[in-house]
C-alpha cells in the first residue's frame, strides 16, 4: 500500500459570515448613495428657487416697473393733448392711464413687497399728479387756447424730432431708444407748458407740478426697474455658482464612490471568494480518490460550516475505506 501524506488545505474566514458581508456591502453603498441623493435633491430643489423667483418675482417686477413707466408718459401725453386742444377724451385717456398705471404699481407691490417705500411714494405722487391735472381741468375747462399757429409749429417740431429717433432706432437698443423717447417727450412737454403758461399765467404752477410728480413717478419707476434687474443678475449669478458648487461636490463624491468600489472589488473576493476557492480544490482532491486531507478550518460564518461538512463527510468515506 502506497503510503500518501495527507494534504492540507486551509479554509480561513475571519470576521462575519457571508451573509453579513453582502448585507455590509450594500449598506455601503446605501450609504454612500444617502449623501448622493440628497445632495442632487438639495441642488434641484435650490435651483428650483432661484429659477421660480427669477420667473415669478424678479423678471415680472422689472417688466411692469418698466410699463409704469411707459403708462405715465401715455398719461403726459393726453395731458399734453388736452393742453393743446381741450378736448374731454384727452381727459378720459389721461385718467385711463392713471388707473393702468395704479393697478401695475398694485401687482408690483404684490410681487415683491420689500419695495414698500417705493410704491408708498409712487401711489402718493400718483395722487398728487390727479389732483394736479383735476385742478387744472377745472382752470382751464373749454377755453383760452393757446393760438394755433404756435401749437402747430411745436407740433411738427416733435414730429421731426420722433421722425429722426425712429430712423435711428435699429442701431440703438431698447433702453437708448426709451431714453431718446423720453428727452422728446420732455422736450415737446417743456414748449407746450410755456405756450399754455404764457396765455394763462394761473396753471403756471399747476403744471409745474405735473411736470415734477410725473417725472419723479418716471424715476421711481424706472429705478425699480434697475434694482429688479439687478436682483435677477445676482439671482443667475447664484445659479450659476450653485452648479459650479454641484458640479465639484458631485466630482468629488463620483471619486469616493470609484475608490471605494474598487476597495471592495479587492477586498470582498480575498476575504469570501479564496476560502471558497480552496474549499473547491480540497473536494476536487477527493475527487480524484486521496481521502487523505486536512482541512484547517478558522474563523466562522457559512463557509466555515460547509468545510466542517466536508470534513465530516471526507472523515467518514476514509472510515469506511479502513
Amino acid at each position: 500500500m502506497v503510503w500518501r501524506s495527507p494534504k492540507s488545505f486551509i479554509v480561513l474566514l475571519h470576521g462575519f459570515s457571508l451573509r453579513r458581508r453582502v448585507a455590509l456591502s450594500l449598506a455601503l453603498v446605501r450609504l454612500i448613495l444617502v449623501p448622493v441623493i440628497a445632495l442632487a435633491v438639495y441642488y434641484l430643489f435650490a435651483m428650483a428657487s432661484i429659477v421660480d423667483r427669477i420667473v415669478s418675482v424678479d423678471a415680472p417686477v422689472a417688466t411692469n416697473a418698466e410699463r409704469a413707466s411707459i403708462e405715465m408718459l401715455d398719461a403726459r401725453r393726453a395731458e399734453t393733448n388736452y393742453f393743446l386742444l381741450h378736448d374731454p377724451d384727452d381727459i378720459a385717456r389721461n385718467r385711463e392711464a392713471l388707473r393702468q398705471l395704479e393697478k401695475t404699481i398694485q401687482d408690483c407691490r404684490t410681487l415683491q413687497p420689500q419695495e414698500k417705500p417705493t410704491f408708498e411714494d409712487l401711489e402718493a405722487q400718483i395722487t398728487f399728479y390727479r389732483s394736479s391735472f383735476n385742478h387744472a381741468v377745472d382752470q382751464l375747462g373749454e377755453s383760452n387756447m393757446p393760438p394755433i399757429e404756435s401749437l402747430r409749429q411745436i407740433v411738427r417740431t416733435y414730429q421731426r424730432d420722433l421722425d429722426d429717433v425712429l430712423t435711428n432706432s435699429p442701431r440703438e437698443s431698447n433702453t437708448r431708444l426709451i431714453e431718446m423717447l423720453r428727452a422728446r417727450i420732455e422736450s415737446f412737454d417743456a414748449e407746450v407748458a410755456a405756450k399754455v403758461e404764457a396765455n394763462d399765467p394761473e396753471i403756471r404752477q399747476t403744471s409745474r407740478d405735473l411736470a415734477t410728480a410725473s417725472q419723479r413717478i418716471i424715476n421711481l419707476s424706472t429705478g425699480l426697474e434697475s434694482r429688479s434687474w439687478q436682483r435677477v443678475q445676482r439671482d443667475h449669478e447664484r445659479a450659476r455658482a450653485l452648479l459650479i458648487r454641484a458640479e465639484v461636490i458631485g466630482g468629488i463624491i463620483s471619486v469616493i464612490t470609484l475608490l471605494v468600489s474598487i476597495w471592495v472589488s479587492f477586498t470582498l473576493p480575498r476575504q469570501v471568494v479564496k476560502p471558497l476557492t480552496e474549499l473547491k480544490r480540497a473536494v476536487d482532491h477527493a475527487a480524484a480518490g486521496n481521502y487523505e486531507i486536512e482541512l484547517n478550518v478558522q474563523g466562522d460564518g457559512e463557509v466555515v460550516e460547509l468545510a466542517d461538512s466536508v470534513r465530516n463527510l471526507l472523515a467518514h468515506v476514509r472510515e469506511k475505506k479502513g
